[in-house]
């Protein structure tokens, strides 16, 4: 599978829909957040996954352990095949969340979807960190969720391209790891050459496209640097193709 997925963090369906239709295969998998989501609701959604495409939902559970087991269980239903919960939420909700896609998954006889956790977001520093009380640096308490995600029987974790390595040593070859904050190499031709002034960026821990890859991640989420460009497509093959050259 191309290991690339596409962040539709567009504002409405029509968008989500223009998007997905110029990137066709050009891509592995489309990201669907709270943006689009709100916008768009479930049936975006639903679409997505009836046109054939793999969706990642990724609206980052974290509630009470029955609250994540429902919102977990409709999103089984929705056919999605990845979603993910904030690994902070602690144990229970993790194992609550694992146990509601495979019962749901089980009763409606589907392949249950990968179920996934947020360690420390992209966006956040040592110093962010802190002023939330979690003195750990940035490497220390990914892993040490990263950990906690595989122990309670979760898929993979989500972790910026910088952790990667160490979660992949302490983890094993099996953890699925998604890596957003993907910036540089190919991925900063669709960025150069957008068609508008792209925001400001928020990433702070990053990495190549490439470089995330031999780091160890099996999935990359790629947003700006595809979305913004004049063409989408071409950045996304690009970016698919510094994949298979680089050594």
């Amino acid at each position: 599978m191309n290991p690339i997925l596409v962040a539709l963090d567009v504002p409405t369906a029509d968008d989500a829909r223009a998007l997905a239709s110029t990137l066709g295969d050009a891509v592995g998998g489309l990201k669907i957040g709270s943006q689009l989501f709100t916008s768009a609701g479930p049936s975006i959604v639903r679409e997505m996954v009836g046109a054939g495409h793999k969706v990642f939902l990724d609206l980052k559970f974290h509630d009470i352990p029955n609250t994540v087991a429902g919102a977990v269980a409709a999103a089984t239903d929705l056919g999605v095949w990845m979603l993910n919960v904030h690994a902070s939420g602690g144990a229970p909700m993790l194992i609550a969340a694992r146990d509601a896609a495979a019962e749901r998954a089980a009763a409606r006889r589907q392949p249950k979807p990968l179920v996934i956790a947020v360690t420390v977001l992209t966006s956040l520093d040592a110093g962010t960190l802190r002023s939330v009380g979690v003195s750990r640096a940035p490497l220390d308490q990914v892993v040490h969720l990263a950990t906690l995600a595989r122990d309670c029987g979760l898929d993979g974790v989500v972790a910026s391209p910088q952790e990667t390595a160490a979660i992949r040593q302490a983890c094993g070859n099996d953890f699925v790891i998604v890596t957003p904050g993907i910036r540089g190499g190919a991925a900063a031709i669709g960025v150069a050459t957008a068609s508008k002034t792209p925001r400001a960026d928020d990433q702070n821990r990053t990495l190549t496209p490439a470089e995330a890859m031999r780091a160890g991640s099996s999935y990359l989420v790629v947003g700006r640097p595809i979305t913004a460009a004049r063409d989408p497509r071409a950045a996304a093959q690009a970016i698919t193709a510094e994949l298979t050259t680089s050594p």
